[in-house]
This record gives C-alpha cells, sequence and structure tokens, in this order.
C-alpha cells in the first residue's frame, strides 16, 4: 500500500504567526517534521500542502530550499487542501500509483519520532481493511509527537461529507463519525499524555528550544525526550499552563 504523507503548514496561526518558519537549531521547524517524515522511512512520498496567501510564499520558498513538493489550496477549508495536494502527487507518478492512504502531519510538531511514524505505517499496512489509526484516539503519547494515518476511502467519504470544523481538520470526521469504517488506536508506555511538545505559544517555544540547546540538532527517540521532560519538572512547568483549543475553535 502506497502512503503518501503531507505536512499542512501556513504562516497565519492565530496564537503564534509564522511559528512553522521559525528558527530551531539549525533548521526551520517545518524542517524539522520534513526531516522526521523523511527518516521514518515509511512513506512513498511526501509533500507540503499551505495556501495560497501571500504570506505563505514563504513556506513555499522553504520547500523549495528543503527539497520537497508543495502545493498551494485552500486555507480554511484543509480538508480540500489535501485531497488537491494528494491528487496533484498522483498526476506526476507513473499510471496506476495513486495512495491507498494519507499520513497527516501538521507543521508545528518538531520533535517527531521517525520510529513512531514507521511503526504506525507498519501496523496500517499489516491489518486488512483499517480505515484510521492514530496514536491519539487513546492518547498516551506527549502531545506533539501523535501520528495518524487514514485511508484513501475513509478520507473521500469525509471530503464528500463534512463539514465545518471538520473540514479544517482534516480526519476529525473519520473518527467522530466512523460508521462502518475500522479504527485502530496505538498507546505507548509508559503513559506521557501530561506532557506538550507542540508549537502554539511563546511558552511552548521556549520548552522546545531548551530541548533543542540540550538534546541538540538531531531527531530524539520518545523514550528518551518523555525521560529528559520528566527529570526536568521545571522545564515541563514552562508550558503546562497551555490548554489545546477545542476542535471547533482551532
Amino acid at each position: 500500500m502506497r502512503i503518501v504523507g503531507i505536512i499542512q503548514a501556513r504562516m497565519g496561526s492565530t496564537r503564534l504567526p509564522g511559528k512553522v518558519l521559525r528558527d530551531l537549531g539549525r533548521r526551520s521547524v517545518l524542517g524539522w517534521v520534513v526531516r522526521a517524515a523523511r527518516e521514518s522511512r515509511a512513506l512513498d512520498d511526501l509533500v507540503v500542502a499551505t495556501t495560497t496567501q501571500a504570506a505563505d510564499d514563504a513556506v513555499s520558498a522553504e520547500c523549495d530550499r528543503l527539497g520537497v513538493a508543495c502545493h498551494r489550496g485552500p486555507v480554511d477549508d484543509v480538508l480540500t487542501r489535501f485531497m488537491e495536494a494528494l491528487a496533484g502527487r498522483e498526476a506526476v507518478r507513473e499510471a496506476g500509483a495513486k495512495a491507498g492512504a494519507v499520513m497527516r502531519f501538521t507543521a508545528d510538531c518538531p520533535l517527531l519520532d521517525p520510529v513512531v511514524i514507521r511503526e504506525a505505517a507498519l501496523v496500517f499496512r499489516a491489518v486488512p481493511g483499517l480505515d484510521y489509526l492514530s496514536t491519539s484516539l487513546a492518547r498516551t503519547l506527549p502531545r506533539g509527537l501523535d501520528v495518524e494515518i487514514v485511508g484513501r476511502a475513509a478520507l473521500e467519504r469525509a471530503d464528500a461529507e463534512a463539514t465545518g470544523f471538520h473540514r479544517t481538520h482534516v480526519t476529525s470526521y473519520v473518527y467522530a463519525h466512523p460508521g462502518e469504517s475500522r479504527l485502530l488506536g496505538l498507546a505507548h508506555q509508559p503513559a506521557a499524555d501530561d506532557l506538550r511538545v507542540t508549537l502554539d505559544t511563546e511558552d511552548d517555544w521556549r520548552l522546545i528550544t531548551r530541548v533543542v540547546e540540550e538534546l541538540g540538532d538531531a531527531c530524539v527517540p520518545v523514550r528518551t525526550l518523555v525521560s529528559w521532560l520528566r527529570a526536568r519538572p521545571e522545564v515541563c512547568a514552562l508550558n503546562a499552563h497551555v490548554r489545546q483549543k477545542e476542535l471547533q475553535d482551532a
């Protein structure tokens, strides 16, 4: 089964504008996500899906610098943006090379673990008829390290039926309206879902930069990252107060 990775990225964050192109160590935040996806060796293709807004010319330019494909589509209808990006990648591939599934990434999760990405892809490919797999159905990983994969048929159903905020979140319609879809959650122990390493506020930035300053410009295994954070409660406290937006508000 071909799995295409799609990274959604734009400059227009409401809480932290321009976050995806901030310099983190020796590369951009987006560059960290692209590297993790590539190092997983789990994907058959990779594309960044950004918007047609002028501010996202910078995202497109960074994609050129990183050597990763870029598609530009609607601002708020991210589901349409994904479907267009998928169709665009298939158009440049050989005939018949259609994707069976999409792995969705967001460009504000620079500390992704390539091993978790690879494990998720291996499980998805190994379970016949699976429509959706995620580490966040029953969250055990720190927020910012989750991985999700959606089968093509389920994504097409969502595109045909989803409205409102489900079009912004791409996959939420699939797990909120499963119907006859087969969903699978992956759990990692020991649980560390109380930790937060996604980038949405300045306090998130303070924590993530501390991690990179100490652990270096490399993809860090989940267990190593969690152990490092557990040993430093003062670092965890930097963004412990930050609350994730509800789906309908993000």
